[in-house]
């Protein structure tokens, strides 16, 4: 329960370290459809700045830091981000999938979810995922697990 003092926090903004960011900006724009957010381009032109770029018009960020990238160690940095799509995005993001070059993404039925699990090119894992499982499963024939 939370009372009428408590702040409601919600995501702001991961920060990703790549060792390109107009690179890994093109990739996320490419695979996710994220966009340049408005307004902190002064931000983006400082070489130790965030370019700050969006799935969803500035509501959730990733923040693009040059450095160097997470890469296989699992224990560094964050484990995974996740992105919410409905039933209708999931399907139209796994038909995807081969021509993005994901060939290595795993779907997956958790029974209440259905999710993709990838990596950008620098080794950040990702996941899109949507909680409208019914359809998913009708339009892929399969039974519940």
């Amino acid at each position: 329960m939370s009372s009428a003092r408590e702040p409601r926090f919600t995501l702001d903004h991961v920060e990703l370290y790549v060792p390109d960011r107009v690179s890994a900006a093109a990739w996320y724009a490419r695979v996710l459809g994220c966009e340049p957010v408005g307004g902190v381009d002064p931000w983006a032109v400082d070489p130790e700045g965030p370019m700050m770029i969006s799935p969803d018009g500035g509501r959730t960020k990733l923040a693009l830091f040059t450095g160097q990238a997470q890469g296989s160690r699992p224990t560094a940095g964050f484990h995974r981000v996740a992105f919410r799509v409905s039933a209708t995005e999931f399907l139209a993001f796994t038909a995807r999938l081969p021509g993005l070059g994901l060939n290595q993404a795993r779907v997956v039925d958790h029974g209440g979810a259905w999710s993709v699990y990838f990596s950008d090119p620098s080794g950040h894992r990702l996941e899109v995922t949507t909680y409208e499982v019914e359809p998913v499963r009708a339009a892929r024939g399969s039974a519940s697990p």
